[in-house]
């Protein structure tokens, strides 16, 4: 993991200077400054609202009681989609709003939730559970078991205002 992460930080970088050259080289200076900018506040301000429609769709899913897993991956990817924005570039910006896009989102959501393993703790017991998407519509879960262990102290009715 280290070395692919060592090659993007060498590689990006080139590849954004050359671009800048050749748009700078085409638009002038002053214009390719602009575009950065713009690029920039826009992509900011397309994230924000995308993630706020994307929490609203997480909190409707747990109200309904189901596991917002794609909306969580969702907001991550809107969260790169950010930083990408924010990093002055061409091809970032670039990547940035392809993530921006809901059905692209979705798409990469969906092939990163099939290699991914999700285990979860609920209500201060803690469970096991993992997820095994089969396929875009499919919701199938698989479980170890509902075995929780925990203790318990029974508290007198005239200590229920008490902390200790």
């Amino acid at each position: 993991m280290f070395p692919i992460l060592l090659l993007l930080f060498i590689l990006v970088p080139i590849v954004e200077i050359g671009l800048f050259i050749q748009v700078g080289g085409f638009l002038g200076v002053w214009t390719t400054i602009f575009l950065v900018i713009l690029t920039a506040l826009i992509g900011a301000s397309l994230v924000r609202s995308q993630g706020i429609a994307t929490l609203l769709s997480v909190q409707s899913r747990l109200q309904q009681g189901e596991m917002p897993a794609q909306q969580i991956i969702e907001g991550v990817m809107l969260a790169v989609a950010g930083v990408l924005l924010l990093t002055p570039g061409f091809m970032t910006d670039a990547l940035g709003m392809l993530v921006l896009l809901p059905k692209p989102r979705a798409i990469i959501a969906q092939q990163l939730m099939k290699r991914v393993q999700v285990n979860s703790m609920h209500s201060g017991f803690q469970s096991h559970t993992h997820f095994e998407q089969r396929g875009p519509f499919d919701d199938h879960q698989k479980s170890d078991g509902n075995v929780f262990e925990g203790e318990f102290e029974k508290k007198d009715d005239q200590d229920k205002d008490r902390l200790n």
